[in-house]
């Protein structure tokens, strides 16, 4: 049985002509004179442009390779007995009476309403398109947002002192934006790789735009290598390169350059380093944050091998990381290569499951613990839910990436919508949107005259936000926990033997057998 579909995606706009061969998916019958919409021909004609999600800069792709163990193989336990963290009356303990608040940093002094952030918004068009949409979203929803990497490095109106960003209108933007509406809970991340490290995007951010919580990123689940996007012009890709990035075809070479005159070549990738993790830099990297004014210094990580986890945990348990997002493989990207995303890094649960068992190593000899997200291919309360039990009491928070992005985009595309239609009637955009959004009249209560000034994306984003949290009530009413600090893994049961061995948590038909034997005496 093969758990992936080579040589066919949606997400590359192939397919092959008849039912392929499910190894090497290649058409049973490969017939000459076929025109090749499989990834093979496509990329006969177009090379390495079929590696990438397409239409790339417009999208989000989300990994369909069909894992062995996923949150699926897990169930959550309900119990008709008794209330943890609220009195045991049917009067008090109900569903919205549970508390789904939480809180990060080393000192628990990071307060998010709901235990969801984004996924890092980096400097793809579509990250910069739907940022608006999705930091205030953020904002009004009380949950951390992302500005991911490349951003000053990509902004065509960067200014430059000694090849360092002395300013960065583009990142200004997105720090304003978010900052308009934030009430306190939440807050906003920057992120660098080895670019913006070089182009001194930390000392910019923090030291002239006030930024209190910087992000140290080794990677992330869709990919193992530094983040890529495509340039459309000739003179984008110079000034690019000029600007000490990795650009391919290299847009200086006579040869390219004809290429791309005459059609041949009609794009250009930008390229990211890949970062060097070393032990004492990382340490003296995340003293430096701290001594140029970080309040709070976190730690993004992929889908790596166990022994870069390993690293990724000790590390952040040595420097006091204030949040460690871990990321595994099975997630979504905007623009990572499609075959590596989907064959490439371990899995959630998997990457999950060690890491919990590295933690309880750790916390045994009395280490520091940072505050653990989990990222990766999650989007709705059944996932927060199992993946906040399965790393029980490690994990306080999960980053949703596509998820958030996707509901940002749908309020967008629908507010966009119900403008048009409300113009052509004569009638004001903020009754359209009480009208669009179940939430607006809680929202317009809320903020008043300054309802209509909330973009229509971000309207979608506190929506998809209050369902989840909704739904997390309900999920943890019925395992009668009422706030997010009484989840454990004792909430969970497996639903196969395979899933059980992974995780430690029990088999459905072993579980409660201790309670069991009691009860029936």
């Amino acid at each position: 049985m093969s758990f992936s579909k080579p040589n066919r995606s949606a997400a590359t706009l192939t397919t092959t002509r008849v039912a392929p061969a499910p190894v090497s998916g290649i058409c049973v019958t490969c017939v000459d004179g076929c025109e090749g919409p499989c990834e093979i021909g496509r990329s006969a004609l177009k090379g390495r442009e079929v590696i990438y999600p397409q239409p790339f800069g417009t999208i989000t792709a989300g990994s369909e390779k069909d894992y062995p163990v996923d949150f699926s193989h897990f169930n959550i336990q309900g119990t008709a007995v008794g209330a943890v963290g609220i009195e045991a009356d049917s009067d008090k303990a109900t569903f919205p009476a549970v508390d789904t608040a939480t809180t990060v940093g080393a000192d628990n002094s990071i307060k998010l309403k709901f235990p969801v952030f984004t996924g890092a918004v980096g400097s793809t068009d579509i990250a910069r398109i739907n940022w608006d949409d999705v930091a205030v979203g953020a904002a009004i929803s009380g949950v951390l947002v992302v500005v991911g990497e490349n951003v000053c490095g990509m902004d065509p109106k960067a200014e430059f002192s000694n090849g360092r960003i002395s300013r960065s209108p583009e990142m200004e933007r997105r720090v304003d934006s978010f900052r308009k509406w934030y009430d306190g809970h939440g807050g906003i991340i920057i992120q660098a790789n080895v670019e913006d490290t070089k182009l001194g995007v930390p000392e910019y951010v923090i030291e002239k735009l006030g930024i209190e919580i910087f992000e140290l990123k080794w990677g992330q689940g869709a990919k193992d290598i530094g983040g890529e996007v495509k340039l459309p012009s000739i003179e984008r890709a110079i000034e690019l390169k000029e600007r000490g990035y990795i650009v391919l075809p290299d847009p200086t070479n006579p040869a390219v350059q004809k290429a791309f005159k005459t059609g041949g070549i009609t794009e250009f990738e930008r390229h990211s380093r890949l970062g060097m993790v070393d032990e004492d830099n990382f340490y003296k990297s995340a003293e430096k944050l701290r001594s140029i004014g970080a309040k709070y210094v976190t730690l993004k990580t992929g889908a790596y091998r166990p022994a870069d986890l390993a690293r990724a945990i000790k590390y952040a348990s040595n420097a006091k990381i204030d949040l460690l997002t871990i990321d595994g493989a099975g997630g979504g990207t905007g623009m990572s290569p499609w075959r590596m995303m989907n064959e490439w890094g371990i899995p959630t649960v998997q990457l999950e499951c060690l890491a919990y068992q590295m933690c309880q190593r750790l916390a045994s000899k009395g280490a520091y613990i940072p505050p653990i997200a989990i990222a990766g291919g999650l989007s709705l309360e059944d996932h927060i839910f199992k993946a906040i039990a399965l790393g029980a009491p490690y994990v306080k928070a999960i980053c949703l990436g596509r998820a958030i992005l996707t509901a940002a985009m749908v309020g967008k595309t629908h507010g966009k919508l119900m403008a048009e239609k409300m113009e052509l009637e004569g009638e004001d955009i903020e009754e359209g949107y009480l009208r669009l959004f179940a939430v607006g009249a809680e929202l317009r209560e809320k903020y008043g005259k300054d309802f209509s000034q909330l973009p229509a994306g971000a309207i979608g984003l506190y929506s998809y936000i209050d369902r989840l949290k909704q739904g997390l009530q309900q999920f943890m009413a019925g395992a009668r926990k009422f706030a997010l600090k009484h989840i454990d893994r004792n909430d969970l049961v497996a639903l196969t033997k395979d899933s059980a061995e992974i995780s430690g948590i029990p088999y459905v038909m072993d579980s409660d057998a201790e309670e069991v034997d009691k009860i029936l005496g």
